[in-house]
């Protein structure tokens, strides 16, 4: 059984920065491709970003240039560095993880954290 465990979050203003953690127990973290998700009010979830095995990096154009993706498997963690907040990036930030390659799917993920809540103020 793999169990994720977001960390970081909280409030912060426009223009500003916050990195959240993900602190992996179980077995194989290495094979897993690790991604971020988020969820604002009254929004489906959405693709943040995700590292691949390999660590090859993925990332929508919403976040390009502003979020950051890493891991250090020998800490099974894995690392959002978030610059430039917007507050349209206010919502619960999720951490999850895939056997796949390169999911950018909710469906391709397997294990999910519980959240973290991110709140970008104006």
């Amino acid at each position: 059984q793999v169990q994720l465990v977001e960390s970081g979050g909280g409030l912060a203003q426009a223009g500003g920065s916050l990195r959240l953690s993900c602190a992996v127990s179980g077995r194989a973290f290495s094979r897993y491709t690790m991604g971020w998700f988020r969820q604002g009010p009254g929004k489906e979830r959405e693709f943040v970003c995700a590292i691949s095995r390999t660590q090859i990096t993925y990332y929508p154009d919403s976040v390009k240039g502003r979020f950051t993706i890493s891991r250090d498997n020998a800490k099974n963690t894995v690392y959002l560095q978030m610059n430039s907040l917007k507050a349209e990036d206010t919502a619960v930030y999720y951490c999850a993880a895939s056997g796949g390659l390169a999911p950018r799917f909710v469906g391709e993920y397997d294990y999910w954290g519980q959240g973290t809540q991110v709140t970008v103020s104006a």
